[in-house]
């Protein structure tokens, strides 16, 4: 993986601040995108992530320090992620990975399979006075600045499977053949999954195969998009007195088959800590989650490159 293009892909998103100032120059954006790439692999916070680059003999050689003392500190590091919010460059690391991987052969060739899952966040405790405002998108007059900053007001509740969560919402489309995530859309937890579902569709796969769960049943939808040429593979779910026949449940088996992979990857991204957020915001969301997602790929091109492309 070619971390100077990244970095260079990055500055020109988000260019580094000058020195008009004075001060020690900033770090560069080459060891930052490392930094943050274990950040994420191991779902280290700030703080945890400076003690680990202080500590640690094999972090500081993936990264490039040549001395611990010059580690960034936790500051660095959430300055620079404020920088790509307020720069709008939140996506730019993940599509610079996706387009090293296209140029390593690793190509979506194969179909999608689209999905969501839920992001929790630390509940909040509000009266009733504070939701009804909270709702309108506004924060309380009354609250302090100090507790302004430790309530996230952009988080939702939704529920799913009679379980009641809270936080946001990440959708994806990924590559049937190679497993690598091709596409993502962040938002809060109440938008239901089946709006996302033109945001993730890959145009960019050469196959027209898409795969989906019940959940993303929507008629009119499946209409426009096989009048694109478009195949649909989209589960049915029954209604009220009208059950499933049993070709429709065949076909649910059938489509689940090839389906299921799409979980493999959510079980990846939960396993580094890609199923909570420490952040506080839908701006600060997006941003973790769209870097989480570039790991995974870089992960997933590890398992790729040790055993040899996938069969369909």
């Amino acid at each position: 993986m070619d971390f100077a293009a990244l970095a260079a892909q990055i500055d020109e998103a988000a260019p580094r601040p000058g020195r008009e100032r004075g001060g020690r120059s900033p770090f560069p954006t080459e060891l930052m995108v490392r930094v943050l790439v274990i950040q994420q692999l191991y779902n280290l916070s700030d703080e945890q992530m400076e003690f680990q680059l202080l500590d640690r003999l094999s972090f500081q050689r993936f990264v490039g320090l040549r001395q611990s003392s010059h580690a960034p500190d936790r500051t660095t590091l959430w300055t620079f992620k404020e920088r790509l919010i307020k720069a709008g460059a939140t996506e730019k690391i993940f599509e610079a990975v996706n387009r090293q991987l296209d140029r390593q052969g690793y190509i979506a060739r194969g179909g999608q399979m689209i999905d969501a899952s839920i992001v929790p966040v630390p509940k909040q405790k509000l009266t009733r006075d504070e939701k009804e405002i909270v709702q309108q998108d506004v924060m309380p007059a009354e609250w302090s600045p100090s507790k302004r900053r430790q309530k996230d007001v952009q988080a939702r509740w939704t529920k799913k499977h009679g379980k009641s969560d809270f936080g946001y919402k990440l959708s994806t489309s990924v590559d049937k053949r190679h497993k690598l995530i091709r596409r993502v859309q962040v938002s809060t937890a109440s938008e239901h999954d089946t709006l996302h579902f033109d945001g993730v569709l890959d145009a960019g796969n050469t196959s027209r195969d898409v795969y989906a769960d019940k959940g993303y049943v929507d008629g009119e939808r499946e209409q426009r998009l096989t009048a694109q040429g478009w195949r649909l593979h989209i589960q049915r779910k029954g209604q009220a007195g009208k059950p499933l026949s049993d070709c429709q449940e065949r076909r649910n088996r059938r489509i689940a088959k090839t389906r299921a992979r799409v979980e493999h990857i959510y079980a990846s991204l939960e396993q580094m800590g890609g199923k909570a957020l420490r952040s506080i915001g839908l701006d600060r969301a997006t941003l973790h989650l769209h870097w989480k997602a570039a790991t995974y790929n870089l992960r997933r091109l590890c398992t790729l490159m040790d055993v040899g492309p996938q069969p369909f």
